[in-house]
């Protein structure tokens, strides 16, 4: 399905631009004829992911933490402002609680005052996380969640839920041009091995030959978007003048189980299953309605499921794991 819309930024700050959806994000801009700045700490993100922008005019890499102001280390005035740092594995927010939690507070505080101050295109980067374990299946963008405030995913799940409230209330008091985006489960090349997420972890085992480790029975269920049309979904709903939240995510389910055994055959493995502990508040479901995306944008995932994956593997093969 193709989105009738031409490029229309000149200059987008990209925060935490050196991780995985920001780096596609970069790529994707600078392609449409946009010049980008990459803000980022390289907490959980690395240099390496932009490497191949590096030698691009248009592309400015900076090193800076977003919880604290970074509007100096932005030589030019931006039209378009992507807050997209955050710790977003399982393993990177459960390592840096405090971080995460001030990344979406202090940081999301900072990214909106460059937008404002700019006159910017503000697009918050939240999750379906905001959805927590939902009682209520698919999710659409009217449901409020079922959230653990004091789990231990709750660093990750109420600081993108406060990005979403203080984004809101920036655009109601101030005025600033605000977007949310809901990201559900992304996969794809520049993930990193051992970040917990599933994909890359039983990429990274089926390689090695090693067992997939299973939480649970396996029984819960993702829904998998290909990098590619997460980026285009963003780029469309920033393009659209939406304020959102706005899922995007691709609707088809897969159970753990069923993703698990699907990737020792595209590996050709021979790789065993173990299954391990559930960890706590792991979400029994997970599927995104995307009528709002699909109505207002003309947005839909392209990428089948098995061309995404057979496109991660293949990235992943002679990788080093990381």
């Amino acid at each position: 399905m193709a989105i009738p819309r031409a490029p229309r930024w000149e200059h987008a700050v990209v925060t935490g631009g050196s991780g995985f959806v920001g780096s596609h994000l970069c790529t994707a801009l600078l392609a449409e004829g946009t010049a980008v700045t990459c803000v980022d700490d390289f907490s959980t993100g690395t240099p390496d992911n932009v490497a191949h922008l590096r030698g691009d005019p248009r592309f400015r890499l900076v090193e800076a933490d977003v919880r604290r102001p970074f509007t100096h280390a932005v030589d030019r005035e931006p039209d378009l402002v992507l807050h997209f740092a955050s710790p977003a594995s399982p393993v990177d927010y459960l390592r840096l609680p405090l971080h995460t939690l001030e990344v979406g507070s202090l940081g999301t505080r900072n990214a909106l005052a460059l937008a404002h101050a700019a006159g910017a295109r503000f697009v918050l980067a939240s999750t379906s996380e905001v959805y927590g374990d939902p009682e209520e299946h698919p999710q659409n963008e009217r449901y409020w969640g079922h959230v653990n405030p004091v789990g231990p995913r709750s660093v990750y799940d109420e600081a993108k839920r406060f990005g979403e409230a203080l984004t809101t209330a920036d655009a109601s008091a101030r005025g600033t041009d605000t977007l949310i985006v809901r990201l559900f489960n992304t996969y794809g090349p520049r993930m990193r091995g051992y970040d917990g997420r599933a994909v890359p972890t039983f990429v990274r085992q089926a390689l090695a030959g090693e067992p997939l480790t299973v939480a649970g029975d396996g029984r819960q269920t993702r829904s998998l978007c290909y990098v590619d049309d997460t980026v285009r979904g963003i780029l469309a709903a920033a393009a659209h003048g939406m304020p959102g939240p706005v899922n995007i995510g691709n609707p088809s389910e897969i159970s753990m189980l069923d993703l698990a055994r699907w990737i020792v055959e595209l590996t050709g493995s021979r790789s065993t299953l173990r299954f391990v502990e559930r960890p706590v508040d792991d979400p029994g479901v997970r599927c995104p309605d995307i009528t709002l995306a699909r109505d207002k944008l003309l947005w839909e995932p392209l990428v089948p499921a098995e061309e995404g994956l057979r496109r991660t593997i293949d990235w992943f093969r002679g990788r080093p794991a990381d």
